[in-house]
């Protein structure tokens, strides 16, 4: 992207969708993703979210930037897709909402979901167009210090359909949580979808519509 090589190695800061403020180290920008680093991670962005960007006033020493192998890819292939793609089954956290964030690790990439598996709330549904930033574990920590054998390789056997709003279909009658962590809370039992809206039955039994391009994950407590 043309428009950010002015920044490239250059301390700045970038306001992400939610006024979400980082800075860091601009290192790469792919066609849809830009990657940073905050003197103890990466961060990688899509440019979706990006709400400006400009030269940070603040000039820390973020010392010796380490190596991106832990997500390996051609810089000049640099996408989103493939780093979804390269971090599937890394330890990762995960910016969705806009005050909380997701660790666990990507099993499997669709259209425009991911699946991703968290120790906390298990199997997620996760949109590819809501999500803020990925980082990836430096270290050999697990998430919550937990086993590997509390971080199961193969945590779900329901079968994937290729776009959310179909694989939402597969969750009619459950008891499900959509945007966890956010204000906009959803709780209640999946009834329908229909003309793009997820219609939820709440604990006391009242009718609740949850637009589809809303949602930003979803999962069954």
């Amino acid at each position: 992207m043309a428009s950010f090589k002015h920044f490239l190695n250059m301390q700045v800061t970038i306001e992400v969708s939610g006024k979400n403020i980082v800075e860091g180290i601009l290192l790469e920008v792919g066609n849809d993703l830009l990657v940073l680093f905050n003197g103890e991670n990466f961060l990688y962005i899509p440019l979706l979210h990006i709400q400006n960007v400009s030269e940070s006033l603040n000039k820390e020493s973020y010392g010796t930037v380490p190596s991106l192998q832990e997500l390996e890819h051609e810089k000049d292939e640099l996408s989103l897709r493939k780093v979804l793609t390269a971090a599937k089954g890394i330890f990762v956290e995960i910016k969705v909402t806009n005050s909380h964030s997701f660790h666990g690790y990507i099993t499997t990439i669709m259209n425009n979901y991911f699946v991703f598996y968290s120790p906390v709330y298990k199997v997620m549904y996760i949109s590819l167009q809501h999500l803020k930033w990925l980082i990836p574990y430096l270290t050999e920590q697990t998430p919550y210090t937990l086993n590997n054998n509390l971080l199961p390789v193969n945590p779900s056997n329901i079968p994937l359909a290729r776009t959310l709003d179909v694989q939402l279909n597969k969750l009619n009658g459950e008891l499900v949580v959509i945007n966890s962590g956010e204000r906009n809370e959803y709780i209640g039992k999946l009834d329908s979808i229909d003309s793009n809206f997820i219609q939820l039955i709440t604990s006391k039994g009242e009718i609740k519509l949850v637009g589809l391009r809303h949602l930003k994950s979803i999962f069954i407590p």
